[in-house]
């Protein structure tokens, strides 16, 4: 037997394609399942709370909110979130996409400070950029120290208590910069808004 026909021999038992197959089965059970439910199962373990949403309950179970999606609060008895392009629709999540330039994004942006300062009792200078500006996604749940602050004084009369009550909730609330080093110090509206009624029934 020649070589050539010894070449051709070898190619019939071992075709090309079989390690194709067998990278593609190993992709799409290795990689596209056998990987998912290990990832899956292990962040469900360390992180069951973060891993379903993060869902703020009742007592009785009901699902409330998400502590990663924002939601408007009705009253001055609750402290209010950034404005949202979306109306707080996750199924619309989106910004505005009006460049800083567009005249009606400066007349939105100044008639929304003019109302955050008659609501917060402020001038209108000190009104914080986050209160009156929608992030990129029209989802953020949090603000920032400095626009929680304003808002204490307003959430405190309309509830009847003392500012230091108030401010006590505000910086239970306040988180650090992520593991030191990344982001901003921030507060989670939903979540503070939680600690004011719990407070508020509280025996």
């Amino acid at each position: 037997m020649n070589r050539s026909s010894t070449h051709s021999t070898s190619r019939a038992h071992n075709p090309v394609w079989r390690p194709a197959i067998g990278l593609a089965l190993f992709g799409l059970l290795g990689t596209g399942l056998v990987y998912a439910l290990a990832a899956t199962g292990l962040a469900g373990t360390l992180f069951p709370a973060q891993a379903d949403g993060s869902l703020v309950r009742d007592a009785d179970g009901t699902v409330r909110a998400s502590l990663l999606v924002a939601q408007p609060f009705a009253g001055d008895g609750y402290f209010q979130a950034r404005p949202s392009a979306a109306n707080y629709d996750p199924m619309a999540a989106a910004g505005s996409n009006m460049a800083r330039s567009n005249p009606d994004l400066i007349k939105r942006v100044a008639e929304a400070t003019a109302a955050t300062a008659t609501r917060e009792k402020i001038d209108p200078a000190k009104v914080p950029g986050e209160l009156v500006t929608q992030s990129g996604s029209g989802m953020d749940p949090e603000l920032s120290p400095a626009a929680a602050q304003v808002q204490v004084a307003r959430v405190a009369a309309a509830r009847g208590w003392s500012q230091q009550r108030v401010q006590a909730l505000v910086d239970a609330q306040l988180q650090g910069r992520q593991w030191g080093v990344l982001g901003q110090p921030r507060i989670n509206v939903i979540a503070l808004n939680r600690a004011l009624d719990a407070l508020a029934h509280a025996p």
